[in-house]
């Protein structure tokens, strides 16, 4: 089937929804949303068959990509020809409309900033069946407005996107600091490398980690099943992975994440097998355990990623440690690509170095559902950082609208959406319509 093929199709079932009254969702193979749904009913519409490569130009270092291929995919066509993605989501099941949508990050946002930074130009469905090309020269305001939008605005189904060049390893370095002021101020120091994240494992035990593209490596390593990446930043100094090992080093363990099904254990990772360490495999994991175990009442889960000005990282670290107490904590810096250019529905300082904390696990609680949630909720705002929507959120509307632009929202959502075919962004990640 072609694209224009596709499309009309897509586009015909979504006529057909409208025409029932009911709200619209997406039908789709893989999802990295961490928000329950609280039940409303969804005619659903199929994009599953937007998964293609459509093409690598290596002279121009740009792919078009159909919006629901995985980064898997994508840097399995792209590796061909001696190049990556931009930025590249740390999981293989992030889709590239997703990472656009939803305001995905990796370890060389340093450089490149977040995920839709790196895009020339979408061809986005609206509500009405309508596809429009949007860039920065066409349909402008939907452009700089959809990051942030998550489906409620229309879904990007193809995209065109920069690459960067690929060397075949990249040597990883780990550097031990016991400060959060030392270590903070480190990141603004790293020149001459491609990527740069961290690792916080208590107080006074915390790492940054480069990475620079080589072309030849004394050896190297191999996190793809055995043996455990998170693991290996405390016991090695330096270490050599392939640009593709590089890539899905935090994969196969959904960072650290994988501890929750037991699967660090030798022995259960022996029998396991290989094949089925990966983010995939915990994602159908747990949904089918939320669907069949009773939930507990004495732990809340804390999925969140939050984006803080690096001038008060030192003092959300230490929030995170003694208030909220999840260890380790992922750290990734990023700054704008281009400081002259904002996004509005997730507007940060362009001339700010942020820092990404992400953290992932189950507290122990004996108080109301979502007291930690709403407590780093209200940290970040303090902080003037603001939080990821992938997860559950507990923000007033008032204080939700403040946050992610209100006014801007909803003169794009009556020009693009004036029928309210897709829910508006409260109703969907707070709400969790």
């Amino acid at each position: 089937m072609t694209y224009k093929e596709k499309c009309d199709r897509l586009a015909a079932q979504l006529v057909a929804a409208r025409a029932q009254g009911v709200s619209v969702g997406l039908a789709k193979s893989t999802s990295n949303l961490f928000r329950h749904r609280n039940g409303v009913s969804k005619r659903k519409i199929d994009v599953r068959g937007f998964n293609e490569v459509v093409r690598v130009d290596p002279d121009t270092m740009t792919a078009d990509v159909e919006g629901m291929t995985t980064y898997e995919e994508f840097v399995d066509e792209t590796l061909q020809y001696g190049l990556l993605p931009t930025v590249v989501p740390q999981l293989k099941t992030i889709t590239v409309g997703g990472a656009v949508s939803g305001v995905g990050i990796e370890s060389s946002s340093f450089r490149y900033g977040l995920v839709h930074e790196t895009v020339l130009e979408m061809e986005i469905l609206l509500g009405d069946g309508r596809m429009v090309v949007c860039s920065p020269s066409e349909n402008s305001d939907l452009f700089f407005g959809f990051p942030n939008s998550y489906g409620t605005l229309g879904y990007a189904l193809r995209l065109k996107v920069r690459l960067i060049p690929a060397q075949r390893y990249v040597h990883v370095r780990h550097s031990r600091f016991t400060a959060p002021e030392a270590y903070f101020a480190s990141v603004g120091e790293q020149r001459g490398i491609d990527y740069l994240d961290g690792t916080i494992f208590s107080a006074n035990e915390m790492y940054l980690t480069s990475g620079q593209f080589v072309n030849h490596a004394p050896h190297v390593s191999d996190y793809t099943y055995l043996r455990i990446y998170y693991k290996s930043i405390q016991r090695n100094r330096e270490d050599w992975l392939t640009a593709h090992g590089y890539i899905w080093r935090w994969d196969t363990d959904w960072f650290w994440c994988s501890k929750r099904f037991f699967v660090q254990n030798p022995v259960v990772r022996m029998a396991t097998g290989a094949w089925a360490l990966n983010s995939r495999t915990y994602q159908h994991v747990m949904r089918l355990s939320r669907r069949i175990l009773p939930e507990s009442r004495r732990e809340e889960s804390v999925i969140q990623d939050v984006d803080i000005p690096i001038e008060h990282a030192a003092e959300f670290m230490r929030f995170l440690l003694s208030e909220i107490g999840i260890t380790p904590i992922w750290v990734c810096p990023f700054k704008a690509y281009d400081s002259r250019v904002t996004f509005d529905l997730y507007a940060l300082d362009p001339k700010k170095m942020y820092i990404n904390f992400g953290f992932w696990d189950l507290v122990p609680t004996t108080h109301e559902d979502g007291y930690y949630n709403r407590k780093i909720e209200e940290k970040a705002l303090e902080l003037e950082g603001k939080k990821g929507l992938y997860s559950t959120a507990y923000y007033d509307e008032e204080t939700f609208w403040k946050i992610y632009n209100r006014d801007r929202y909803f003169d794009l959502k009556r020009k693009y959406d004036p029928e309210g075919v897709f829910q508006d962004l409260y109703a969907k990640c707070v709400r969790r319509q």
